[in-house]
């Protein structure tokens, strides 16, 4: 397979992306948003299915905790899979409840191996449910996970090996942690297990200001993606022979829609050259 560029669905969006299917490769949807889908509504996606593959992403499953999964949300993206005919799905490295409470967002847990061998259990789980393995992301984090005994690369790598799972990169997420925490956005790049990377996120973000002082950059998806993100793209490109699929992830505040259609253009460009200059 080859490189794919594709959009995140938002219902902002869909008169762009449906008038746009020629230039848009994947199109990718939050799951919990349609968990509650009418029949229309899965009609709706069964056809958008039929015209271009569709991936579901979910952000609720708390997949990287000690905590098992909670099996009514793995029936839940189970039944979406199905209905609509799926071409994968992905969920994130991250915690989101635990002890009865819900964070509400998503979190980096304890990066230690009590929360490796729990991810690979619900990782299990989930692909002995759903059918199929989700691919892994990465997540922006503005604190250093307490109780932590490995980095970042390290801990993903275990994961990643541990659970044979695929890893979804986003490469603004790993760009944020990056500079937020002194380390070089390349070097953590060329540590992760690249050849598990299939699929590629694209965000943007804002640098805000602290009181003493430190800028941090703040991974909200409401702003184009920024240069360094494509110039990650690029090295990952050069690093990887195998075909990826890059999802531009925008949540609001939208431009006009011309102008997510030349960001994809300038990530195939940027994928291109990279595969020029590795070749």
């Amino acid at each position: 397979m080859g490189d794919r560029f594709g959009l995140l669905w938002r219902p902002a969006l869909a008169a762009g992306i449906l008038a746009n299917l020629d230039r848009i490769d994947v199109v990718e949807l939050i799951a919990e948003d349609h968990f509650r889908a009418s029949r229309a509504g899965l009609r709706a996606l069964r056809t958008l299915a039929a015209q271009v593959p569709l991936l579901l992403h979910g952000v609720s499953l708390g997949a990287a905790s000690t905590v098992p999964v909670e099996i009514r949300r793995l029936d839940n993206l189970a039944r979406l899979a199905e209905a609509i005919g799926v071409a994968g799905w992905s969920e994130h490295l991250a915690f989101v409840r635990g002890g009865g409470v819900e964070i509400g967002h998503l979190a980096a847990p304890p990066r230690s191996q009590a929360s490796i061998e729990g991810a690979c259990r619900n990782l299990e789980r989930a692909t002995r449910i759903v059918g199929t393995a989700p691919a892994v992301e990465n997540i922006a984090t503005l604190v250093e996970p307490p109780g932590s005994t490995l980095d970042e690369p390290d801990w993903i790598t275990a994961i990643v090996r541990g659970a044979g799972a695929g890893l979804l990169l986003d490469l603004h997420n790993l760009y944020a942690n990056a500079v937020n925490f002194g380390a070089d956005p390349f070097a953590m790049l060329r540590r992760l297990p690249l050849d598990r990377v299939a699929s590629v996120h694209l965000g943007g973000g804002r640098w805000v200001d602290r009181p003493n002082g430190r800028r941090r950059l703040i991974d909200d998806h409401l702003h184009d993606v920024p240069p360094e993100a494509f110039d990650l793209l690029g090295e990952l490109g050069r690093l990887t022979p195998r075909g990826l699929t890059v999802v531009i992830e925008r949540d609001d505040h939208f431009p006009p829609f011309p102008r997510l259609l030349q960001q994809l253009d300038e990530a195939r460009e940027c994928l291109a050259q990279a595969r020029r200059a590795a070749a």
